[in-house]
């Protein structure tokens, strides 16, 4: 905590500190001090948590109404400047901004937040009167992930403000228009992290002459109909989810891009790519659900990320685009990168890495927290 961490586990913590967290209320705020009694920092309890302690203030000030406020506003006024590029953006990215469990993404001008630690679900009605105060009056809780759980929370989804959210609510990016389920679609409803790398594959396709593009686990199309604006020929789009597929049919109309070739398969990614042997294409995108989940799945999911990368591999013409994602926060970047280079060699093919990716300037990552950085990617490309 000296190095400004802003997590305690419960091996770093005394016994009758364990037993004063376990006696308040959940997410109740304390201060933290060392063995000789000084000072560290004011955090918030959470009893069923294997992070006992998140760190809000490392200052004397207790963590309440004015602070929560001023850190929402410093936090919103940094992301103006995405504004000319898109209206679906992060605007509070828990630790990074001070507020350690909070995530709040914007849509237009509906806004959705998670409250993914015990301190942000007890500062909730703050958290509200805070977002308000920037002039949003629409907010809607989708605090049912899966971190929401291990905080031993109840999570769940509600209106916290203003109407019921519409069924699909439009924003824009990069010329691109989008039909977001704020209720029902997978994290808050879109991968706003994606952003950049979306506009990264229109730009690695542009010189191209009718490239072929392979997106798997494409979700909503996001990447496909960046790929079609882009001038693709040909854009095969794979997901197991027919509802998202559907949806991402509608985009395809709602651009203007139902003329451009291509298809949306139905299919479990790993049995597609399989199918594919023997084909070819000029870019492909492998954006995978979270195949680890904690640091128990992490031999399984490397398997998992290096058969998938291996059989991409083998479907990617010399000259051609591979960009291959994780979002498993238990994947660090050194090892999903030799991930890749052992299913590069097991390939047999030669290739470079051409940049890290990674998720967008509305996601930053505190240089004390690196565990913030959950999104990390690799572009590729065939030699």
């Amino acid at each position: 905590m000296l190095r400004r961490h802003p997590w305690l586990y419960a091996g770093a913590i005394s016994e009758e500190g364990i037993k004063l967290i376990e006696q308040l209320p959940s997410g109740y705020p304390v201060q933290v001090c060392d063995a000789k009694g000084q000072f560290l920092a004011w955090a918030c309890g959470s009893p069923r948590s294997s992070i006992r302690l998140r760190v809000w203030s490392f200052h004397q000030q207790a963590p309440d109404a004015s602070l929560i406020r001023e850190r929402v506003s410093r936090a919103f006024a940094r992301r103006q400047s995405l504004l000319a590029h898109s209206n679906a953006r992060r605007m509070v990215f828990g630790e990074a901004d001070g507020l350690p469990g909070l995530i709040v993404d914007q849509y237009a001008q509906q806004v959705v937040l998670q409250c993914l630690s015990a301190g942000a679900d007890y500062f909730r009605g703050q958290i509200v009167e805070a977002i308000q105060a920037q002039g949003m009056d629409a907010i809607y809780e989708r605090s049912d992930a899966a971190g929401a759980k291990r905080e031993g929370l109840a999570g769940g989804q509600a209106v916290l403000l203003g109407p019921e959210p519409e069924a699909l609510i439009e924003v824009h990016e990069h010329g691109l228009r989008f039909l977001v389920d704020v209720r029902h679609g997978h994290k808050t409803g879109f991968y706003i992290d994606q952003r950049d790398n979306r506009a990264l594959v229109a730009d690695l396709l542009s010189g191209m002459a009718a490239p072929r593009v392979l997106n798997c686990f494409c979700y909503t199309g996001g990447f496909s109909l960046a790929a079609w604006r882009a001038g693709a020929a040909e854009v095969i789009s794979i997901d197991s989810s027919e509802a998202a597929l559907e949806q991402a049919r509608w985009q395809q109309s709602l651009n203007g891009l139902e003329h451009c070739n291509g298809r949306w398969w139905e299919s479990n990614v790993f049995e597609a790519l399989s199918a594919l042997q023997g084909e070819r294409f000029d870019l492909i995108v492998l954006d995978p659900p979270k195949f680890a989940p904690s640091s128990q799945h992490v031999d399984r999911a490397a398997r998992a990320y290096k058969e998938i990368n291996l059989k991409a591999l083998a479907l990617l013409r010399p000259g051609g685009y591979l960009l291959s994602f994780s979002c498993s926060g238990a994947i660090s970047l050194d090892l999903f990168q030799k991930i890749m280079a052992g299913a590069v060699i097991d390939a047999g093919v030669d290739a470079q890495l051409l940049r890290r990716l990674a998720a967008g300037m509305d996601h930053p990552m505190s240089m004390a927290h690196p565990e913030g950085e959950y999104l990390k990617g690799l572009l590729l490309q065939r030699v």
